[in-house]
Formats: structure tokens, sequence, C-alpha cells
């Protein structure tokens, strides 16, 4: 909370902008090409980062797919991973988000603009037809990104295990899968310091569906976690942490 603050002190000039045009946006993005939003949603994380004093650190970009129509699967850490990713990546991606936090004022708009899913977890139709129209739109093209610990660990750089139903939606779309190794990233919101921290996110290859197509969820979600666990392991050993 307390960078939080410090972001919105920093860039005190430009925060009536933002939250105007994020609004605006979220209003029209059905008629706002999606790129447009991006852009907007791009240039306000590159603000919080420099009023916060946090630095991303980047590698594997190669590694994303030549044509969109892909899902990111990273670890989940906090709620800065989604800002991290933004930061990273320049092709547009939507996520799949709580539907509670569809009614939290700014976070609501930030996500409509970003095109977001909203599941209800606690109805199972409801869940599966997210899960249906995320694998059509990403069918289409869309990018997506999926947590498939369903919430943050809580714990740093440790991770909970992950949930084979979040990845019936690359299963349904044949969508390559990317498995993304989030670093620090619990620190800039979830520890209350406002010391200059930076957060790194890897992008592993990516799994595409020819092989995959024949292993169960199960077997998935233990793989991907298992690469995703490999890198951060690696990330920690670089600099001297068990």
């Amino acid at each position: 909370m307390r960078r939080i603050v410090m972001m919105f002190l920093a860039n005190l000039l430009r925060l009536p902008h933002m939250i105007i045009a994020t609004y605006i946006m979220a209003s029209r993005a059905s008629s706002r090409p999606k790129e447009k939003r991006y852009r907007l949603l791009r240039w306000i994380v590159r603000c919080a980062n420099w009023g916060g004093r946090v630095s991303v650190e980047a590698d594997g970009l190669e590694n994303l797919p030549s044509e969109d129509g892909y899902i990111l699967y990273p670890n989940h850490q906090g709620m800065y991973d989604v800002l991290t990713l933004i930061n990273t990546i320049d092709r547009p991606f939507s996520p799949i988000a709580k539907i509670e936090t569809a009614s939290v004022p700014l976070l609501g708009a930030v996500l409509r603009v970003m095109g977001a899913e909203f599941m209800d977890r606690s109805d199972v139709r409801q869940s599966l037809n997210v899960i249906t129209s995320t694998a059509g739109r990403v069918k289409n093209g869309e990018n997506f990104v999926i947590f498939a610990e369903g919430t943050r660990s809580r714990n740093g750089n440790v991770m909970n295990p992950f949930k084979p139903g979040a990845f019936k939606a690359a299963t349904l779309a044949h969508a390559p899968i990317v498995p993304v190794a989030l670093v620090d990233c619990f620190i800039p919101f979830d520890r209350k310091t406002l010391k200059r921290v930076t957060v790194q996110a890897h992008i592993l290859p990516p799994i595409p569906y020819e092989e995959y197509k024949g292993m169960h969820t199960n077997d998935i979600a233990t793989e991907v976690e298992r690469r995703i666990g490999e890198r951060i392991a690696q990330a920690l050993a670089e600099r001297g942490e068990v």
C-alpha cells in the first residue's frame, strides 16, 4: 500500500488524465482496438514503475510465439504480477479475473480495458462458459494470461500447486502454453518497503499443442509448474540464494 501511495504522489499531475482515460477506454472497450487500449496501460505502468521505484528485468521474449493466439501461464506472487507482464510484453493480452474484481473502483476499469473475462468460481456453469469463451477468443487470435495457482501464493518465491482446471482453455483452443517464471513480484505491493526493487519475468519456451495434446490436465499442470519452479530456483541460485 505504501508503494501504491508513492506511485500516485509521484504521478499526481498525470493522475487525473490516467484515471479519466482509463474509464473512458473501459466504457468504449468494445469499439476501441486492443492495441490502442494496451498502449494506454503500458504508459500508465511505465509511469507507475518510475514513481514507485520499480525496475523490471525480463528475458526470453524470443520465446513468445510469433503468431497471436497463445496463453501465458505465470506463477502468481502478488498484485504486481500483471503490471510486470504488461511492462514486459508488447502485445496485448487479456486476463481471466475473479468476478469480484469487476466492481472494484479503477481496477475493474483496468480489467475491462484489458478485455478480461470475469469468472464466478462459485458458479460451475458460469465458470465453464468463461473457459469456453476464453478458448474461442484464443482460437480467434487473442492472447490470454491465466494464473494456474488460482490465487496469490503469499509465500514469496515459493509456489502453490497449479490447478489442472486452469489448462482447460488451452486444451480447448489447441493453443501454445507459455510458462512464465515471476521472481520477487510480491515485493512492490505486498511488502512494507519503499526501497528500490527489481522484479523479474522469465518467459520460457512455449509448449505447443502437439506436445501436450495426449496429456491429462493434471499432467500438464505438473509439467508447467515444474518448468517454472526450476527457472525460479535458477534465478535465486544466480544471486546466491537457496
